[in-house]
């Protein structure tokens, strides 16, 4: 179950590092549980100033802002990572180490900075003739191959995230060597 002191070791663990580090995929529910065991603690003592109930009080304040900064640092990588996949196309890493609202928040960000680039580009070019891409996830390894402009691309890894033109993500997704990522 998770405590005080294994959230803390978490959060250390996300701060000191540049990429998003794994994270149980029970973490939320036992943070849930563990901070419902303080707040019991709290209420079922008689004794406001009793030295367990500040203590409870004080884990229960700082055990929340140790998550408030968890996720603040998480979602700040996260950004990151949006911003990276929407300008190359391609995320190499950090996808299996979200959870899950961080995936569907990740998926949602990267489609709104699609739309928003092909938006200017059409502002600009004065046309709607961009070609609509896709995100994928890599079922196996992939060799680099030839996209529909003539440009050589891969190799791809296995779990490998790639925003890429929807005809060819149509084409890797029916040979079986990926999946759309909002099918998940």
């Amino acid at each position: 179950m998770l405590g005080y002191n294994e959230l803390y070791e978490i959060f250390r663990k996300e701060k000191y590092s540049e990429t998003l580090q794994t994270i149980d995929k029970n973490f939320l529910s036992e943070l849930s549980n563990y901070l419902k065991k303080l707040r019991d603690e709290i209420t079922k003592e008689t004794d406001l100033f009793a030295d367990s109930v500040f203590h409870a009080k004080k884990q229960l304040e700082n055990s929340i802002a140790i998550f408030k900064g968890l996720i603040l640092r998480r979602k700040k990588k996260l950004l990151q990572l949006v911003f990276v996949a929407a300008e190359t196309g391609i995320m190499k890493k950090d996808y299996e180490n979200m959870i899950e609202f961080e995936k569907k928040m990740f998926d949602a960000l990267v489609k709104a900075m699609e739309e928003g680039d092909k938006s200017l580009a059409s502002t600009l070019n004065g046309k709607q003739d961009l070609s609509p891409s896709k995100m994928i996830i890599f079922n196996e390894d992939t060799e680099e191959f030839v996209d529909m402009d003539g440009k050589t691309i891969g190799p791809f890894k296995k779990g490998q995230l790639l925003n890429i033109d929807s005809k060819i993500s149509e084409i890797l997704v029916s040979e079986g060597k990926a999946i759309f990522v909002d099918e998940n």
